[in-house]
């Protein structure tokens, strides 16, 4: 595989060469029969940018410098995706598939692309590490869109995201009282007060074999037992309001952050340790100078693995008991009444909440932990 070390004048990569040949073979099947078969302008649209982009990549592989190769062929499969949306209704010919499957494949090329690069700049890095998974999600909702148009899909069984979109933005005031039920009040304060129980004994543990060896032990034990079974407890115990959500989250991300924190204590190296003894450094100075630094990837690693687990367990803790208002509340009202595209868009909503919260703490991290191995050349 060719490395390309700039975005100027180098070629196209070897990357993608299988999805190109792939598409130019459904392309050409597509052309023979998808204009003279559905006879539209959106048709006829659709072939000229999957052509476009097909040349663009044949040109690629044969030296055209990969700033225009993906300038064009971007440019032609914008068209056909746009052309493919307008043009998808049922009943679908084998022609309209072809197409979308040729759409599909130059769109895998083009992603192949771009994470087959790379640049010199930090800043080319920061532009292909978003736009990378960005094109490749557009692409995944795209071919969800057409696919359960073309198909004509029973909203029961898969509504397509342009009416999960209608839902959310009719839907914004519900969705956004369901948000700060279970993620503000349920699944921050319990992982809130998680992690920071987690970190103050986790201090405790480190300092003591007994709880080392006989509070781990049985913190396995609590962790593996099923949140089905401990939500009902927890809401019978602390009523149906967010407490007893902010309990089930606490119990979930308890363990985790704290087996994490206390293997991060340890991963002081023995010189470095006996170098603070040398220096007479305290336990607490020792603690916060060096064992603590030396923790935070660990440290960090947990924040991580909690910031999914905090979310899951308040919806999944609202199926048990919750006031009229909630996402696992919705959720299980609205499976019942059969109203997927708002199950829909209340996932959605958790899903960019959880997404956004676990990218907070990876930045944070990129921050405090640059000397790691783990983050350099990122």
């Amino acid at each position: 595989m060719s490395v390309v070390q700039d975005t100027g004048a180098a070629s196209v990569p070897a990357a993608g060469r299988g999805q190109l040949w792939a598409m130019l073979g459904a392309l050409v099947l597509a052309a023979v029969t998808y204009p003279l078969a559905e006879g539209t302008v959106p048709s006829f649209a659709a072939m000229f940018g999957l052509i476009l982009a097909a040349t663009a990549g044949v040109m690629g592989q044969r030296g055209l410098p990969l700033a225009g190769a993906l300038v064009i062929a971007g440019a032609g499969l914008l068209l056909a995706a746009a052309s493919l949306v307008g043009d998808a209704a049922p009943p679908a010919s084998g022609s309209f598939w072809l197409a979308m499957i040729a759409t599909w494949l130059g769109a895998w090329m083009y992603v192949a692309w771009l994470a087959d690069l790379t640049p010199r700049a930090n800043a080319l890095k920061r532009v292909q590490g978003l736009a990378t998974p960005a094109i490749f999600g557009a692409t995944l909702l795209w071919l969800w869109q057409v696919g359960v148009t073309a198909g004509n899909v029973p909203r029961v069984i898969l509504p397509a995201p342009s009416v999960i979109g209608e839902r959310i933005a009719r839907s914004a005031d519900i969705l956004w009282i369901d948000f700060v039920q279970t993620f503000v009040k349920g699944a921050l304060s319990g992982f809130a007060i998680g992690v920071a129980a987690a970190l103050l004994v986790a201090v405790l543990v480190d300092r003591s074999q007994f709880l080392k060896r006989g509070l781990l032990p049985v913190g396995s034990f609590v962790a593996a037992l099923p949140i089905v079974g401990t939500a009902p407890i927890m809401v019978m115990w602390f009523g149906f309001d967010w407490p007893s959500k902010a309990a089930v989250v606490v119990a979930m991300v308890f363990f985790p952050m704290l087996v994490n924190s206390v293997q991060g204590l340890s991963a002081a190296g023995a010189m470095q340790r006996d170098l603070m003894h040398t220096w007479s450094a305290s336990y607490w100075q020792s603690l916060f100078k060096l064992r603590l630094p030396a923790a935070m990837p660990f440290i960090f690693n947990g924040l991580k693995i909690c910031s999914t687990l905090a979310l899951i367990g308040a919806i999944v803790a609202e199926f048990f008991g919750s006031p009229t208002r909630g996402m696992g509340f919705r959720i299980s009202t609205e499976v019942g009444r059969l109203q997927l595209d708002m199950v829909w868009a209340e996932i959605t909503v958790a899903a960019i909440a959880g997404s956004a919260f676990y990218g907070v703490w990876a930045a944070l991290e990129r921050r405090v932990t640059f000397w790691h191995p783990s983050q350099r050349g990122r």
